[in-house]
């Protein structure tokens, strides 16, 4: 049985579990859990304060969006079958050669780029997605809240991170074309294409988004022989093991 949350609470539980679970098989997959646990909580802290516009709206999008990756995980675990975007994040996660970065980054570009246009259209169709997009926005404000401190916790793992972020050309386009902005703006637009649609057509549209989102997991990997060698320069010098730089993400 696939477990699903049905409160913010339940999936910050299941959250947890899938990192404790990624620490005890030594997994990769934790990398991106720890992150998203960071966000899920800033969400119910943000619902809390009453940040939203609408909490329980919100709350109802956390839990479909996160039930989405939940059951991708859980899925690929029973070697089940899982949309392609996902499917690459999740066979990537036993290449050595991928630094931290690249796993964060095939995670968002699954549940970002493909997961949350489709939660937004579920939870708000048709001219409902619309009353949607202020707290879309905020929860854009919240995401952007927690890049500085991935940052910190990724030049830890690998401290020339930063200076060569900063000092190379190559990596500041391949960060614009796949940033986290960017990633939100395109699954909102997404959203929109979404939430008139049902049905079969609602189907089509994912599996035709599903293929792209697929196809752009490509610039993670393969973005360019320099890329490529200096991300692998950059794996042989990161430090710690897998549990290690699972426990330093969530410092």
């Amino acid at each position: 049985m696939i477990p699903q949350a049905t409160t913010i609470d339940e999936v910050i539980v299941l959250l947890h579990n899938i990192i404790l679970q990624s620490i005890q098989e030594k997994s990769t997959k934790g990398y991106f859990s720890v992150l998203y646990l960071k966000v899920t909580q800033k969400v119910k802290e943000g619902i809390a304060k009453g940040t939203f516009q609408n909490g329980p709206r919100m709350e109802k999008l956390d839990v479909i969006f996160a039930n989405r990756y939940i059951k991708a995980y859980y899925q690929n675990q029973k070697k089940m079958p899982v949309s392609e975007s996902w499917e690459i994040a999740f066979k990537l996660t036993d290449n050595y050669w991928l630094i931290v970065l690249q796993h964060l980054l095939l995670g968002m570009n699954a549940h970002i780029n493909l997961d949350l246009g489709i939660a937004a259209a579920q939870v708000c169709p048709k001219e409902e997605i619309h009353k949607l997009q202020k707290d879309f926005n905020t929860i854009n404000a919240i995401l952007s809240s927690l890049v500085a401190d991935v940052e910190r916790d990724l030049c830890e793992i690998w401290p020339t991170l930063l200076w060569i972020l900063k000092k190379t050309k190559n990596f500041d386009s391949f960060f614009i074309d796949f940033s986290m902005q960017r990633a939100r703006e395109g699954a909102w637009n997404f959203a929109l294409e979404m939430a008139p649609l049902s049905g079969s057509s609602f189907d089509e549209c994912v599996l035709k988004r599903d293929i792209c989102i697929a196809e752009k997991a490509k610039l993670v990997t393969n973005s360019g022989c320099f890329t490529v060698s200096l991300f692998k320069i950059m794996r042989l010098f990161e430090i710690g093991d897998v549990v290690e730089k699972i426990k330093k993400l969530e410092d």
